[in-house]
């Protein structure tokens, strides 16, 4: 799920920002910061997966809670970066073709961003609490 909402952001803000490349193409590279952070969710899911995986062990010794706790944590990185993909690609979106007409909703939209971002922030975080248990 973590991908899933990385690649939305991705995709909603990639459309936005070759919209917006038509009228200003010198702003580019200014407006890649979603694709950018719509990548970082994707890292948050894939380090909970990689600990995941590292504590597997044969069936006789992997027990029901401990399935549960993984499952859980999975679930919280996967949910909440399906949620901040959403959120990054909408704002990303609208946020490009805006500073393209007007250059000072820059600072606003990367508030917004790191705002949106967060949200994939705190999944990871009770993913990694959940995954000490």
């Amino acid at each position: 799920m973590w991908a899933l909402g990385a690649a939305y952001g991705t995709a909603k803000s990639g459309t936005g920002i070759a919209a917006m490349s038509v009228m200003r193409p010198e702003l580019i590279m200014k407006s890649i910061i979603p694709v950018v952070m719509a990548g970082i969710i994707a890292i948050y899911g894939l380090v909970v997966a990689v600990l995941i995986a590292g504590a597997l062990e044969e069936p006789s010794k992997y027990s029901l809670f401990k399935g549960f706790i993984h499952l859980g944590a999975g679930l919280s990185v996967g949910f909440s970066g399906l949620a901040a993909g959403f959120a990054i690609g909408i704002v990303g979106d609208a946020g490009v073709r805006g500073t393209a007409q007007q250059p000072r909703l820059f600072v606003g939209m990367i508030l917004i961003l790191i705002f949106a971002e967060v949200l994939g922030l705190y999944g990871l975080i009770v993913a990694i609490y959940l995954y000490t248990k």
